[in-house]
This record gives structure tokens, sequence and C-alpha cells, in this order.
């Protein structure tokens, strides 16, 4: 991402800063008990324009906007002009997740499997034919500055699965599949061609499972390969390329254009876009000095390395006479704006397709039923598919649908972002770690699934979620359309409520209390002074980063368990990023150093010491370190006991007594603290204050140091649209159904 300051910048392994001074306390009963409306929270969600991707820095979450999502996921690799990453084997045994990562590897395999039943490989442009010709013809119109030719829609989707007759008496967890292991010989033959192109190689066993057995040979023979790894930056491929093929590398070498047209892509999906307009994808390439950006793209196209796409544009039918009509009919198609042509990576292409055909066959499967109850049990009982919108008290309401459902004798499964309230994580729902298990036709054994926060789910997990249900479940997707986008490609929830192809229930349970009432004012753009009397919102000024820091240590260590009873363990801080002098970084650092001091002898980790665990990428659970041994760290997350093993400790657990927003989404305190350095101004936007304001139960403190730019965001901050093809894609779906 464009970062607005290096104090916010996401950053990989830490490096902490030194030890802080620390001044009188902040207490939250020296505060005001109504908040201040120049109190600010930092950046999270300024990600930029699609056609800035190409000069975005790799961000260390999956939304690019600064937050990392998934702690060291994307940036363990990030400067592999220099650091890289400690690579190693997968420990022998299958953890949460392995089986996470190998559930989401079943699924794509699914969706490859699928396409490639559609249509066989595409070897070159001139072997083009059928609807992928069509498709390239409208890349080279655009182009050549001509009016895109219509590009007719993908075959329709193979018939639904059959409804099992009845439901099975037992359900079956089949183990998960281990991920496939890359021998050492093969991890060696890539370390040695990144030694001859001077690259670090500590990067070989991330690029041996990326590009598997033959990665060394790939490497040799398209050094720009390189841009698959998380990470890698194109000045970096490109230093590659000159050190291994010498006077043969240039700005217009083939296989560099195409490499950068994918990296485009692969950076537009870090900033949540499952697509980028031709045109956005173009002026990428030519900041990158790809010296003709127009054959770039087609050469892109033509060798399957991107596809191309242009949503069919479908008219209202009228009862008119067509002949009277005709003129006007002509007239308005004329000034009717184009579809976009759009480009994107197969891998989301295939995801977002497959939650369209997935959601169309939920909606057409189930049987109408006559649900008593409030509305939403009514709205749940006669569709397949229902969204349900509300804040954190709405969340009632979908679990007491599940228990009324489970009385009339249903298969029910509430799962959420984050397990809390009664659900179980969806994650472990799909691996078959909770839940209700697999029936035996392989999908989940439900009737009704309803699923708390919605927003959180991105293209692919949402894919995989609806591809495990059988045909007549029943799909509540619940959730508060305020807060932060998911961290990874695509806006499935705002789609959907975009598209209205189901019913839309929105709940009228207000949050309670003064922190309630100072959140909901903010999700409509308004930040309004509440009452505060019992300190539920505390205001801590400060003047810069540093002063930040030891305000920050001290609410949480001492004035908020003293005046609010709030220990420091159910305190949890929220900032900008991981990196700067008032990021994770540094504020994990300093909290430790007062709250559990110690030599960090397991890997910088000490038993107590409060911790984020990614095990997927876009996903973290909290948790505290228990002990250590030759399997690993042992981990306390929520009661459930978790391994997390020693090659995998620097990339997947950083420190939690900090997290940013995207990471604490889903998740709630008794106590938040927001830090908000006087340099993430420039990166505020409305979704981000409401989200990190959101995470307090009882108190919110808000450490603030940046003016007036708090309302300034809450009021005009709204977040870059995504680019994403899932409404559309399901408008055509059901319209055709409809006109069968």
């Amino acid at each position: 991402m464009t970062e607005p300051s290096g104090d916010t910048t996401p950053e990989a392994a830490p490096t902490p800063p030194g030890e802080p001074a620390e001044p009188k306390a902040a207490d939250p009963t020296e505060g005001t008990g109504s908040p201040d409306t120049t109190a600010a929270p930092g950046h999270d969600e300024p990600a930029p324009d699609a056609a800035a991707a190409a000069e975005a820095e790799v961000p260390a979450d999956g939304d690019g906007d600064g937050d990392g999502d998934g702690g060291a996921d994307a940036e363990s690799g990030a400067t592999a002009a220099g650091e890289g990453d400690a690579a190693g084997a997968e420990a022998p045994g299958v953890s949460e997740a392995q089986a996470e990562l190998a559930a989401q590897r079943e699924f794509r395999a699914k969706i490859e499997q699928r396409k490639a039943e559609r249509s066989g490989p595409v070897e070159a442009g001139a072997k083009l034919s059928g609807t992928a010709a069509d498709l390239l013809a409208a890349v080279r119109a655009v182009e050549s500055g001509a009016k895109p030719v219509a590009v007719p829609r993908a075959e329709a989707p193979a018939p639904s699965r059959p409804a099992p007759a009845a439901a099975p008496e037992t359900t079956v967890r089949p183990p998960a599949p281990r991920p496939p292991a890359v021998t050492e010989e093969t991890t060696t033959a890539v370390r040695q061609v990144l030694v001859r192109g001077g690259a670090p190689e500590a990067l070989a066993g991330q690029v041996a499972a990326v590009l598997g057995e033959g990665a060394a040979r790939a490497l040799e023979d398209d050094p720009w390969q390189l841009l698959s790894v998380p990470g890698v930056r194109p000045e970096q491929a490109d230093g590659f390329g000159r050190a291994l093929l010498g006077a043969e590398c240039g700005p217009a070498d083939p296989r560099r254009t195409v490499a950068l047209a994918a990296w485009l892509l692969e950076q537009a999906a870090l900033q949540g876009h499952t697509a980028l307009e031709i045109g956005a994808v173009r002026d990428g390439l030519a900041r990158l000095s790809v010296p003709e950006p127009d054959k770039a793209v087609e050469l892109a196209v033509s060798e399957a390395a991107v596809l191309v796409f242009q949503e069919e544009e479908h008219e209202d039918e009228t009862e008119e006479d067509p002949e009277e009509d005709a003129p006007e009919a002509a007239g308005l198609a004329e000034q009717r704006p184009q579809a976009p042509v759009l480009l994107g990576l197969e891998r989301y292409a295939l995801a977002e397709e497959s939650l369209a055909d997935g959601l169309a066959r939920l909606i057409r499967t189930v049987e109408p039923a006559e649900w008593d109850g409030p509305e939403l049990a009514r709205a749940a009982g006669a569709h397949g598919l229902v969204l349900h919108t509300g804040g954190e008290a709405a969340r009632a309401e979908p679990a007491a649908l599940a228990e009324a459902a489970r009385a009339r004798g249903l298969r029910v499964a509430l799962a959420a972002h984050t397990a809390r309230d009664g659900a179980v994580p969806l994650a472990g729902l799909l691996s078959g770690t909770a839940g209700t298990g697999r029936d035996a036709e392989g999908t989940l054994a439900l009737d009704l699934l309803c699923v708390l926060d919605a927003p959180q789910l991105d293209v692919e997990s949402a894919a995989a979620l609806v591809e495990a249900l059988p045909d007549g479940c029943r799909l509540v997707l619940s959730g508060d359309p305020y807060v932060l986008a998911a961290p990874g490609p695509g806006r499935v929830f705002a789609d959907l409520l975009a598209a209205r192809i189901a019913p839309q229930i929105a709940s009228r349970t207000p949050d309670p209390g003064p922190l309630g009432e100072l959140v909901s004012g903010i999700g409509i753009g308004e930040l309004s002074q509440v009452e505060a009397p019992g300190k539920e919102v505390v205001i801590v000024p400060v003047r810069d980063a540093g002063e930040a820091v030891h305000r920050t240590v001290q609410l949480v260590a001492d004035s908020i368990p003293r005046a609010i009873g709030v220990p420091a363990d159910q305190t949890q801080v929220i900032t900008v990023g991981h990196g700067g002098s008032a990021g994770t970084r540094a504020l994990n650092t300093a909290l430790k150093q007062r709250i559990n001091p110690g030599p960090g002898r397991f890997g910088g980790y000490d038993p107590g010491d409060r911790v984020a665990h990614s095990p997927a990428p876009g996903r973290t659970v909290t948790g505290t370190v228990v002990s250590a041994d030759a399997a690993g760290l042992h981990l306390d997350c929520g009661g459930a006991e978790v391994v997390v093993p020693k090659e995998r400790v620097e990339s997947a657990l950083r420190h939690g007594w900090a997290l940013t927003a995207h990471q604490a989404a889903g998740s709630r305190w008794p106590a938040a603290v927001v830090v908000l350095p006087g340099d993430a101004a420039g990166g505020l936007s409305r979704a981000w204050v409401y989200t990190a304001f959101g995470r307090a139960e009882r108190h919110l403190s808000v450490v603030h140091g940046v003016d007036q730019a708090l309302p300034r965001a809450v009021a005009e901050g709204l977040p870059p649209e995504r680019t994403t093809r899932l409404r559309p894609l399901l408008e055509a779906l059901l319209q055709d159904g409809d006109e069968g």
C-alpha cells in the first residue's frame, strides 16, 4: 500500500525499540466523562485505488490497509533483497492451521477441476476460439479505442447436486489431507539458483512450496517467477533476472511483462479487489517501465496468465410495442455505459463463479416452510438465503434463530469469524475441527447455517463455505455492514446486500449505553459527544508517538485496572499498523516489559505472554503462551490448546497485547485502548473508527494525537470501492433461472 508515513508502515519480524520511560499515569478518573470530538483513530482502511497497485508496498494483511491481519503472513518474505523468511517443512502432525489450509486447497482443486471440464487449455493467443477468442477481441478493441465487442456469458453452471433422500444418522469427519511435502533435493536446487541470482537463500523454502518440484528449472527459465512468492517486489525480481540472464534481460522481455501483469492483480487482491479494469493494469505496467503496456496486456491474456471478463448487460423487459419503441431503445442503448472490461486471476475468478453458482443453488433448492417467530425466523423458513444486518446487540437474533431451529429437530450450526457468543469458528467448521462434521455426500450435515461476522468473509472462504452446504440447506448471513471489510479479496456481504437477491432483515435492537450510542453515530457519519457518567469513554491527549506508547502502557497496567476494575489481561490495545514508533511492535515490546518481563527464551516468547496467532492468512486468534518443547510453542486460545511448530513461530505468531483493527474485528473485550499517533491522520476512515471503537464492551480509552482528523474521517472517510464480479454474476444466474 501507499503508507501515509513510516510510523504506520506494516512490518515483518519484531525489532523492539528502546525501553520507554514512564511518565505519570493517565488515569481514566482524571479524563473527561464524554468523548472529545477531536479524538481520532489511526489508519486501517486507506487502500489506494486500483491504478496505484503497481506502486503499493506489500501489506501485512489481506486488505492492504496497513493493518496486518495475518500477523506476519505476507510480510514474512517481504524483503527478498535482504531479509527473507526462514522457511521450513511443516510439522509431521496435522495442526489446525494445516487443516484449514488443506481445506482451502481441496476447494481450489474442486473448482480447478470444474474449469478443466468446461474447456481445454489455451496454448497461445492464436489458438483461442469461441468465448476465449471473443474475450481477447474485447481486449484488443479496448486498447485500439474502439467500442468493445459484446462478450457472451460463460456456459450455464452444471445442474445442482441431488439432495440426499434423508439425513444420515451419523456424521463423519474425514481427516484433513496433509500438505504436499517439498523434498530436500528441490529446496537445495532452488537455493543454488537463488545464490546465483543474488537472492536470499532463506527464500528457498517459500519458492519450492509455491513453484513445486520443478521450481529450480522454472526459475532458470523464467526468473520473474520469483514474483509468485509473497513479498517479492518487481525491482528485486528484475535484479534476480539480470544476474541470471545477463544481456538477455530487458524491460520488454515477454516473461517479465506477463509476470508483472499477474503481480499487479495479486497486489490488487491484497487491497480487496478480485479484478481490475483493463486501464488500471495498463497504467500499472507503464509505471513499471513496460515499454508497450497494451501489447503486454494482450500477451498476458493470450498466455492465460490473466483472464478477461466483460459482464453482459441485462435489460429490463417491458410489454410495450417493440417496433414503436425501437428508435428510442436504440438511443438509450447508445447512451448506456458499456460494462467495463476487467482482468483477473483465475484463482479469484473461479472462487467468485463457484460462490455465485452455490448461492443460486441454495436459493433454488430450498423447500419453503412457514416458521413461527420473529421476522428473521419467518424469512429463514421461506428462503434459502437471508441477509441480516445489525450491531453487536443484534448478534443475539441469529443465535435465537439457531436455537429455535434445533427445537424443530433441524441440524443447525452457528458459526462466526471468531468463536464467541456460542458460535464455533468458521475455519474450524470448514476444516472439520469443529461443528457437525460432514455427511456421506461430503457436505456439511446441516439444514440451517447461521454465520455471524459475515462482512469478514472473503470470496474464497465464502465459496468454500457455500460449496460445502447441501442442497436445500438454509443460509443466514449476519453482520454489521459498517465494520471493516474482509482482509482478503472480495466484498461478499456488501455485494449480496447490493444485489438484492435475498430478503434483508435489519435488526431494530440498538447497542446499549454510551459506547453503543457513540459507535452507532459513527456508523452513520456523526461523531457526537455522549454522556458517560461511569467513565465509559475517556480521551487521553498526547503530543507524539513516544508519549502515546507511555500512556498506553500505564492505562493497561495501572489506570484501567485501578479506576475501572478491568484487569490488564482483559484490556485490548488497538493501533494503526504493525510498524513505526506506535505500531503493534513498539507497543507490544513496551507492554511485555511492564506486564510480563522475560528474556523471550522461546523464540522471543515467555510463558504468560499474550499472543496473536495466525493459523491461516486473514485469520487471527488471540491466546497466551503456556509452555514450549520440541514440538513448538503451546498456547491457550480461549480454553483450546494450540501448538505452533517451532518453524512456524516467526511467521505465524506475534505478541498480542496490541492488535490492529483488522485483527481485532469479530472480537470484543471488557476494555479497549485505541492508540492514534499523529501521523495516522491521513489514513483515517469511518470503517476503521467504527471497528476500533466498537471492540470495547465496558470502557474505551482513546490515546489521541490527531486533532481534527477524526470528525473529518467519520464524516467523509469512506473506503475506496473494491472491484468485484460477484454481483453481476449472481444477477445473471438468477435472471437466467427466472427466464427458464
